[in-house]
């Protein structure tokens, strides 16, 4: 008797989490097949469910057994109190979780949304705003969900009472501690906000090209060209100049520059610059010059100007005009060329008359 006595209120407990949990497992089914159906209307349930599915389950799943356990035999236990608080803690837990997941789901559908209406520097602008702001809220969630865990402790009540009481000193050295911190976190925003730099822009930063991969709410990571990865901190940008080709539009002007003899025949050269461009694809037809921009030293430097729709066409552009205008002076003028040029002089007292010569 008394054995039946003792097991019979845990058969109870065993009978309730069961149906819990049984419960669970048929709502989350319920829910699947009718995302399945609402899915062929609106293709995106279908991914939002697949998204938040675990946190769901998960969070479904502790509230479930907690009932189950709160309203039979664990309850009437002198350690019940703990238990339920870790309850409540797994469950402030799953909850933000499942919270996160349906706003990361909601930031990455909004973003592919704007880069489908917009182009170019507004789209990069707007994505690196939505990119900082889905951050600063999953910070939000994990820092509320964090201090919410921490307080439901009785003694975490007294010391956040106590805490409160210094806040004046405590707020000082916190802030002398965390002021490099707390700086790049507000530079962050600032980056992302009054749109100095955004992701995807190209930019100089230390004498390396490459672009703008990733802004977070302390650094900012640079792809550069060569696949190597730039981390700089964001309170950089809001501090030092920096060097953007994409501010306000992706076109650009590319520029080459070569260094001839006196002999170069400016003509044909405008000529074959003017058909190599025309010829290529890089080339968008917006502009086009070749100018004689300096003389001094034995050379003359001409510059090549042309313009392209972004900064790798640009590049390939400028290797190609470069390559090809080469082979056509070793081809066709030769004597255009740089050349080093010498003065032999005689020796005083001699009567040999005065020569030159070329190298």
């Amino acid at each position: 008797m008394s054995s039946g006595f003792e097991w019979e209120p845990w058969l109870g407990t065993t009978v309730a989490i069961a149906v819990a949990i049984v419960s669970v497992a048929a709502v989350l089914t319920l829910l699947h097949l009718l995302t399945a159906l609402i899915s062929r209307r609106l293709i995106w349930v279908r991914e939002f469910a697949r998204r938040v599915r675990r946190a769901m389950a998960s969070t479904a799943l502790v509230v479930a057994v907690w009932i189950g356990c709160a309203v039979t035999a664990p309850a009437e236990q002198e350690w019940w109190p703990p238990v339920s608080r870790l309850f409540l803690i797994a469950t402030i837990l799953t909850g933000s979780w499942l919270l996160a997941a349906s706003i990361s789901f909601g930031f990455e559908r909004l973003i592919a949304r704007e880069e489908t209406v917009l182009f170019g520097p507004e789209a990069r602008r707007r994505r690196t705003q939505l990119l900082v702001i889905h951050r600063l809220v999953l910070v939000t969630i994990a820092v509320l969900a964090l201090g919410t865990v921490l307080f439901t402790f009785p003694e975490m009540r007294a010391v956040g009472t106590s805490l409160l009481a210094s806040a004046g000193i405590a707020s000082i050295i916190a802030g002398l501690a965390a002021q490099s911190i707390l700086g790049n976190l507000i530079a962050g925003v600032q980056v992302a906000f009054t749109d100095a730099i955004r992701v995807g822009d190209v930019v100089v930063i230390e004498g390396e090209w490459g672009r703008i991969g990733e802004i977070n709410l302390s650094y900012v990571v640079v792809y550069i060209w060569d696949e190597r990865r730039l981390v700089v901190p964001c309170g950089y940008f809001t501090s030092r100049p920096i060097e953007t080709w994409t501010r306000r539009s992706d076109k650009i002007l590319g520029t080459v520059y070569l260094d001839l003899d006196w002999r170069v025949p400016m003509a044909p050269l405008r000529a074959e610059f003017q058909r190599i461009i025309e010829e290529s694809a890089a080339w968008d037809r917006r502009s086009a010059s070749a100018l004689v921009t300096d003389a001094q030293g034995g050379f003359v430097t001409v510059r090549l100007v042309m313009s392209a729709k972004d900064s790798d066409d640009q590049w390939a552009l400028r290797c190609e005009v470069r390559e090809k205008m080469m082979s056509w002076l070793q081809r066709e003028h030769p004597e255009a060329l740089p050349r080093t040029r010498m003065e032999l002089q005689s020796a005083p007292g001699s009567s040999s008359e005065v020569g030159s010569a070329e190298s």
